[in-house]
This record gives structure tokens, C-alpha cells and sequence, in this order.
């Protein structure tokens, strides 16, 4: 059977260190990935009346490991000051709250557009060959996360921020709709190559975005707006002032 976390391994998971909460975080997203595989896998055995039993425990095992680093990362995330405000809301977790917390340095990030930046997030920031990755790759898909998981709450009406992307995909399917998009279509166009027969093509010639496109610029507007508040709240908690106010405001 797989060891599961002793009270000791649990106080220690309170103060690890930012490098450890990284690998684990890694860790539990490879563990994840290789149990969903394990999972189809052992669906398709099953509905071919195949043996299955040493692939079922594999899983079982994956599952529980699975588990136990989430554990860890929940003592990890209630014991830091500054996962707190992102475990109160509804679609951050445990490992997506390590994520932020391992990742973001908030005395380099005085404004939400520098979490951005480091996130990936910023559309004029471009990754040119020949030059280093101007983003961290591993924070971008903890983003990635955070936002697929405010889209699976966001039938609840108390996951704010799946509120706001349900709110901004239907103000992005109306822009789409009424054509007010159609020169960013003409840009995707011009600058990516697609298979003519795809409905992906399809949708950029007649001036529109196609419904994937919608739904991610939808997600990422819900996770910008996620990341704005939390650099708010733990610059306040680090620093004792406020964060300086969006340009938008301020200008």
C-alpha cells in the first residue's frame, strides 16, 4: 500500500520551502495526468472484457498519491498569510493556491500587469526563436487551471469568478456575433495557417472567432481579473499599503 502522510509530514508541509511546493505541485499535475490515462485505459479493457485488475491498481495507487500532495498542499496553503484570500474563493483549490503562492514573488509585482506578464497572459509580450521564454511556463498552466475550474463552478452563484466569465463570454459572443471581432479574425488569418476544410477556418473567413477562441479569451479575462485582486490583497498583507490603482483609473 502507498504511505500515506504521517501527522509529522503534515506540520512540515505548514512551512516547505517555495521549491518544494513547486516540485510537488508539479508532481501532483504529472500524477493526474498519468491516473486520467490509466482511467481511459482501463475503460477500453473493461468494455473488451479484458484483465484488468494490475491496471486498476495502478490507478488506485496514482489516485491516492494524487490525494496525499493534495493534502500537503492544503496544510501548505492555510498556514501561508497570503492563501488565505485565494482559498476563500470558490474555483482555487489547494494546488492552484500553491501555484500562486510558489510562484509569484509579490515585492516584483507592485501592479497586476506584472503578474500578467509572468503569467503569460500579456498579449503584446511575444516569445521570438532564439530567445529565452519570457514567461514562467509553470505558473501559466496553474493559470490554465485556475480558470477551467472557474468554468466547471460556474453554475454556482456564489463562485464569483465564474460569474464573471459567464458575464464576459456572453458579451464576447455578442461582439463576435455582431461582427466587431472581425478584424482580429482577419489577423489570425493572415498570421496562422489552418486546414481550409476545418469550421476553425470557416469561422475566421466570415469575420468571425470561432467558439474555442470565444471561450478562452472569456476564461483568461476571469483569471486576469482573479489576479488583479489577489496582487491587491497580498501587496496590502506584505507591504502595509495599497497596491497603486489600474491605469485605467488612475489615468
Amino acid at each position: 500500500s502507498v504511505k500515506r502522510l504521517s501527522r509529522d509530514i503534515r506540520v512540515a508541509a505548514e512551512t516547505m520551502s517555495v521549491h518544494e511546493a513547486r516540485f510537488l505541485i508539479d508532481s501532483y499535475y504529472q500524477r493526474q495526468k498519468d491516473r486520467i490515462r490509466t482511467d481511459h485505459q482501463l475503460a477500453e479493457l473493461m468494455e473488451a472484457m479484458e484483465p484488468n485488475l494490475v491496471l486498476g491498481w495502478l490507478g488506485d495507487q496514482d489516485g491516492i498519491l494524487e490525494r496525499q500532495i493534495k493534502g500537503a498542499l492544503e496544510r501548505y496553503t492555510m498556514h501561508h498569510p497570503h492563501g488565505r484570500w485565494p482559498r476563500a474563493q470558490v474555483g482555487i483549490g489547494p494546488v492552484i493556491c500553491a501555484g500562486l503562492l510558489a510562484h509569484i514573488d509579490i515585492t516584483k509585482a507592485p501592479t497586476a500587469g506584472h503578474i500578467w506578464r509572468f503569467a503569460g497572459l500579456d498579449p503584446s509580450v511575444k516569445w521570438k526563436k532564439g530567445e529565452k521564454r519570457p514567461w514562467n511556463a509553470r505558473l501559466k498552466q496553474v493559470c490554465f487551471h485556475m480558470g477551467e475550474s472557474f468554468v466547471w463552478f460556474s453554475g454556482r452563484d456564489d463562485c464569483y469568478y465564474g460569474q464573471v466569465y459567464k458575464a464576459r463570454k456572453a458579451w464576447e459572443i455578442e461582439q463576435n456575433e455582431a461582427g466587431l471581432l472581425a478584424e482580429t479574425a482577419a489577423e489570425t488569418l493572415a498570421t496562422r495557417k489552418f486546414d481550409k476544410a476545418t469550421p476553425t477556418y470557416a469561422a475566421y473567413a466570415a469575420g468571425r472567432l470561432p467558439d474555442g477562441r470565444v471561450h478562452n479569451r472569456a476564461r483568461r479575462y476571469a483569471v486576469k481579473l482573479a489576479l488583479s485582486h489577489y496582487q491587491a490583497v497580498t501587496w496590502k498583507l506584505a507591504t502595509g499599503t495599497d497596491a497603486p490603482k489600474p491605469y485605467v483609473i488612475s489615468h
